[in-house]
């Protein structure tokens, strides 16, 4: 049994619906963006879950937590200013920025364009 043979069941490596021509991708122009990660929206929900889940437990009583969550919204910040940091590494403009937070270009570049 060969190794394609385990793997899909049969001795063909054709597969099925792709182009068999040659690669007419032009590099240049082609985006070296990734597929976005499925996760990340199940990720983001669960932090969305623990942060209700926090201010329950402050809103319960604990008024010296309080202090802990402002850090939290500072920790946020930061996080959000590293993830536009690297979107721009990797090749994303402000307008795209901005239009996935429903600001402008110039607002995204002014908030998160200038190191601090």
């Amino acid at each position: 049994m060969t190794a394609v043979h385990a793997l899909n069941g049969h001795d063909t490596t054709s597969h099925a619906g792709l182009p068999t021509g040659p690669d007419t991708v032009k590099n240049p122009l082609t985006s070296n963006r990734r597929a976005r990660p499925v996760e990340n929206d199940e990720y983001a929900a669960f932090a969305r879950r623990v942060l209700r889940a926090y201010a329950s437990r402050v809103a319960t009583g604990d008024v010296e937590a309080l202090s802990l969550m402002l850090g939290l919204s500072a920790d946020i910040d930061d996080a959000i200013s590293q993830a536009v940091s690297g979107l721009r590494e990797f090749g994303y403009s402000w307008a795209e920025i901005g239009s996935r937070l429903g600001i402008t270009r110039q607002a995204a570049q002014q908030r998160w364009g200038r190191p601090a």
